[in-house]
């Protein structure tokens, strides 16, 4: 499906019915041929935004998949990039194409201590990982982030703006997250993917709890709805 590199719908199947680790690595080997890795136009406004803000020290890939970030981190951080991810297939593909970067196997609800993640990164960013983060998991996620992050670091993300209520997109979305929870609710392991659990407004609110000065700024390159707004925004989160 998606494209002829891509996985078939039994490979799909297979992938849905896993744990969220084990689906991911099933599909790292086709993963960069699929809609879910994060598009090059997303990162590479990203990267335009982030660039003024910077040069930046270390970086940090949350939830980093195959190593897309690498794109937005390799050229604004003039020192060693880590990617953490706790799909080890994902991993191994992060590691094959970039190897120049260090990449980790860790749950990023509860990164590791010690100097090695503890105030050791001047940015970090993550693309399309909070829909596999329930809204009770997010505070512990943000404050694992924050304390990963030196005075002064950076937490980046884009957030899609929600579609109009009543658009195809919207009944689209709508119908994933229905599909998902009636999944999760008749089979074990869970898998956890949604696409509305994480409005702007809470994680703007949990984000503050956590103890980030918050702004977001609008991606205008990557297209406008048609009541004006911005398409995507980047969420800047600071540590004081």
């Amino acid at each position: 499906m998606f494209s002829p590199r891509g996985p078939s719908l039994p490979e799909l199947v297979t992938q849905a019915l896993s744990s969220v680790e084990r689906g991911y690595d099933l599909l790292a080997p086709k993963f960069e041929h699929t809609p879910f890795r994060t598009p090059d136009a997303v990162l590479d406004a990203t990267a335009a935004a982030l660039r003024p803000l910077g040069p930046f020290g270390r970086g940090l890939d949350v939830c980093c998949g195959t190593g897309a970030g690498l794109r937005v981190l390799g050229p604004l951080c003039r020192e060693r990039v880590t990617g953490v991810d706790f799909s080890g297939g994902m991993l191994a593909r992060a590691r094959a194409a970039h190897p120049e970067a260090d990449w980790v196997r860790a749950d990023v609800r509860a990164l590791p201590a010690g100097e090695r993640f503890t105030g050791a990164f001047d940015l970090a960013v993550s693309f399309g990982a909070l829909g596999h983060f329930l809204p009770a998991e997010r505070p512990a996620l943000f404050a694992g982030v924050r304390r990963a992050l030196r005075p002064g670091g950076l937490f980046a993300f884009p957030v899609a703006a929600p579609p109009p209520v009543g658009s195809l997109p919207y009944w689209a979305l709508l119908g994933f997250d229905t599909a998902m929870r009636l999944r999760n609710a008749v089979w074990r392991p869970p898998f956890v993917m949604y696409y509305g659990t994480c409005p702007l407004s809470a994680v703007r609110a949990e984000l503050g709890a956590a103890g980030f000065g918050v702004t977001v700024v609008p991606l205008a390159e990557l297209g406008r709805r048609e009541d004006g707004a911005a398409r995507c925004g980047l969420v800047l989160a600071r540590r004081p």
